[in-house]
């Protein structure tokens, strides 16, 4: 099969490390790609968000399967452009539909799926800037902290946790009246804060049957003990030790089924990976989010923990035959540790060179900000490298990819000392 990702991330990298094992491969294109993938395929300049030239390629590299890593080109209908393209509706993709990915394109209709569905989620209500003084009402019915989500999508950056009312109040105006996060805030979800330990959940769907994949922890903020700002994600772990067998099959019993269910229900075509965020209350499972793709980066801790062939698995969505499909899981711990440029997840250079990733040798780097300039790999992003070792438990894990991150360096290298540590 010839094989196109789309993305350029440490996610795309980790599932074209792991295609590539693939006896069905033929020929792998990652668009755009950075310095790791392009090692290991062929990355081709494109545009992601042009529809047309993801066409064009499709027909000229003879393209069987398409993997989309990013959530924007989802939520933006690709899946339909290519099942609606006369030429090119016999390929085969990995993603849902764009009326399925309003999962993660809205945050009004995630609450409303959940609730419509009877799924364990916070209480919330959702505002626009015509109704701002309900919402000020809203918010003095909570208690705090108080949890603000503009609706759209923005970049993982629309979430807002905040201790103080009249904070709370003053920052819905902003996001509503001022347009804080632009587009994605016209619309603001308010709901009430669940205080637990979080967990990712990738639950991998042809519509009809399901596959879990290893769970997760990842670690958002910028600092050590959970503290700073939010980031894309500092650091994963996997397996999670505090998700039993009694919890998990909560997680199944109450959530993934429903969701698969309430998929079917409502006619949202699913073929893909639904990534469910829960947190873990009391011992009680409830959702946070979904997302419509694999999440970063926790793909770079769950996909070196899946035996099986990932092609095969890919290729059983597209067809429906995923009850058929194998799923084989190592029973090692995995820990990954993001390298990230001094600065994120604010302001930061870039450019910067980095040396020693020829000395490592116990772990896997997965490149996720970088690109090649002529001899040299340079930073090309906020996260740059995730470092992810296997272990028999967490400490092993752990101590492994700080060993490995010793004999890396680029100038104002940054990243988390304690990934791991609170397990």
């Amino acid at each position: 099969m010839n094989i196109l990702i789309l993305g350029s991330g440490g996610r795309e990298h980790a599932i074209a490390y792991k295609i590539v094992q693939s006896n069905l491969l033929n020929n792998l294109f990652i668009a755009p790609g950075n310095a790791g993938t392009s090692k290991i395929g062929k990355n081709l300049n494109l545009n992601i968000s042009d529809f047309n030239a993801i066409k064009q390629t499709i027909l000229e590299h003879k393209i069987d399967l398409v993997f989309v890593g990013p959530e924007d080109p989802l939520v933006n209908g690709i899946h339909d452009f290519i099942l609606q393209n006369q030429d090119i509706k016999h390929v085969k993709v990995f993603g849902p539909q764009k009326k399925a990915a309003q999962l993660e394109g809205s945050k009004e209709f995630t609450k409303e799926f959940l609730f419509r569905h009877h799924i364990p989620t916070a209480k919330y209500q959702s505002f626009t800037a015509d109704n701002l003084e309900k919402g000020y009402q809203f918010l003095e019915t909570l208690d705090a902290p108080y949890v603000l989500k503009a609706d759209g999508l923005a970049a993982g950056k629309g979430v807002l946790i905040l201790n103080d009312l009249q904070e709370a109040k003053t920052e819905l105006k902003e996001m509503l009246t001022n347009q804080k996060f632009g587009e994605a805030s016209n619309k603001v979800v308010i709901e009430e804060f669940l205080d637990g330990i979080e967990l990712s959940c990738f639950v991998v769907t042809d519509g009809k049957n399901y596959k879990i994949l290893p769970y997760a922890k990842d670690y958002k903020r910028i600092n050590e003990g959970d503290k700073g700002l939010n980031t894309g994600g500092m650091g994963a772990v996997s397996p999670v030790s505090f998700a039993d067998k009694i919890f998990l099959n909560k997680v199944e019993e109450r959530i993934i089924k429903p969701t698969i269910n309430g998929l079917q229900k409502d006619s949202l075509p699913y073929k893909g990976v639904v990534f469910i965020g829960l947190i873990k209350v009391n011992n009680e499972p409830f959702v946070i989010e979904y997302n419509v793709r694999f999440g970063d980066p926790e793909t770079e801790v769950i996909i070196p923990r899946i035996k099986s062939d990932l092609l095969e698995l890919f290729n059983a969505v597209a067809e429906e035959k995923l009850d058929q499909y194998h799923l084989e899981i190592d029973e090692r711990t995995a820990v990954t540790v993001m390298l990230v440029s001094g600065g994120y997840p604010e302001k930061y250079e870039k450019n910067k060179e980095i040396l020693g990733l020829e000395n490592v040798k116990d772990s896997i780097i997965f490149h996720a900000g970088t690109k090649s300039d002529t001899n040299k790999t340079v930073t090309n992003g906020g996260r740059v490298l995730a470092i992810t070792s296997y272990g028999n438990d967490v400490k092993e894990a752990t101590k492994k990819s700080y060993e490995s991150i010793e004999k890396i360096t680029f100038d104002k290298m940054n990243y988390r000392t304690d990934i791991g540590f609170d397990l």
